[in-house]
């Protein structure tokens, strides 16, 4: 074990540049697997790549599944890291607790089996079996290696009642449910029963989001997808009072789909993993509404400036993916939600 002075950040770990920045904004980390003693080793099971990170690589590559594990490989290798370096984002990983140094603050004990609830952009990480179990198509990723996790830092014991698999699909969108909640009990506190619209609503955190607005006591909730196949899997289910099929990129489209299911909404909830749809969220939103930007594929100067440039009276909420109980509150809404349920299990399946 070192014994060198740590940094509860990770500050000890950059190495490019050396001590300017922090983990996740460091060009290159120290992943060696060797620990200071307010750390926590991981040996990893399964990386979950984040939505938007995926898509980026898949759509680069064509779909060749080789060349996307081929470019994982060597990003990590390269930055000690997963971070896509065009989205700046990474995921998420489970795997079972190798190492507890004695100062670590974390309540895990060697051998429990753990959700990180940190980004892989920032979690110093090894791959030891080339991601030869990996296709490259699709965000699941087996793998074998090591990560560290730092001395403030957030995880969660799996639960038992749930499988492995589903219990990481939940956890890695876990932040957008809680941040949701928070938002509606904020309007009711005011007197205010809001319309809640989500953008990308049969998603994991679109779902999610949807049954958490409906939980708290949303008056109506609007669920948008661009396909018809995915507004069939929200049709029959009690998440959605109204789903709108329409282009999330397409400003004068979503606001008049959105104003036609009862819009323009009170709190518009941007899940989708495709650039563009920060004008068309604030166009849908109404005068004096909230916008939460989920996605990684979010141009913040986009949004704050088309905000400015129609003159749009929003506030503008990044979801940063930690709310204090978030982990827990995503799994109870999927317990108790058979249609949640049902939207992840399918898509576990596929």
């Amino acid at each position: 074990m070192r014994t060198t002075p740590s940094s509860p950040v990770g500050l000890h770990r950059v190495l490019e540049p050396a001590g300017a920045a922090l983990p996740q904004l460091a060009q290159r980390i120290d992943a060696s697997p060797q620990i200071w003693p307010d750390e926590v080793r991981i040996a990893v099971d399964t990386l979950n790549l984040d939505a938007a990170s995926f898509r980026q690589l898949s759509d680069k590559h064509g779909g060749d599944g080789a060349a996307v594990r081929a470019e994982v490989l060597d990003i990590v290798a390269a930055r000690g890291k997963m971070q896509n370096p065009v989205t700046g984002s990474g995921g998420m990983l489970i795997g079972r607790v190798d190492e507890v140094g004695p100062q670590a603050s974390l309540d895990v004990a060697v051998g429990d089996t753990i959700a990180t609830l940190v980004s892989l952009s920032l979690t110093p990480l090894t791959i030891t079996d080339g991601l030869e179990r990996w296709d490259g198509r699709s965000e699941r990723v087996p793998a074998h290696g090591t990560a560290i996790l730092f001395g403030r830092t957030i995880a969660a014991r799996l639960p038992e009642d749930l499988s492995p698999e589903l219990a990481l699909m939940v956890m890695d969108v876990c932040g957008a449910p809680a941040l949701v909640a928070r938002v509606v009990e904020q309007y009711l506190a005011r007197g205010v029963t809001p319309t809640v619209a989500v953008l990308g609503g049969a998603g994991k955190s679109g779902s999610l989001s949807l049954a958490a607005a409906r939980h708290t006591g949303a008056r109506r909730t609007i669920a948008v997808v661009p396909f018809e196949r995915e507004a069939e899997l929200l049709r029959g289910t009690a998440l959605a009072d109204e789903i709108v099929i329409a282009d999330a990129r397409s400003p004068i489209g979503l606001s008049e789909a959105v104003a036609a299911a009862g819009g323009p909404a009170d709190i518009t909830v941007v899940c989708v993993d495709v650039p563009g749809c920060e004008q068309p969220a604030i166009l849908a939103t109404a005068q004096g509404g909230t916008i939460i930007f989920f996605s990684m594929a979010t141009s913040f100067a986009a949004a704050a400036l088309g905000a400015e440039g129609v003159a749009a009276d929003v506030t503008m909420l990044v979801g940063n993916g930690y709310t204090p109980g978030h982990a827990d509150y995503a799994l109870e809404l999927l317990r108790g939600s058979a249609d949640v349920r049902r939207l992840f299990e399918a898509r576990l399946a596929e």
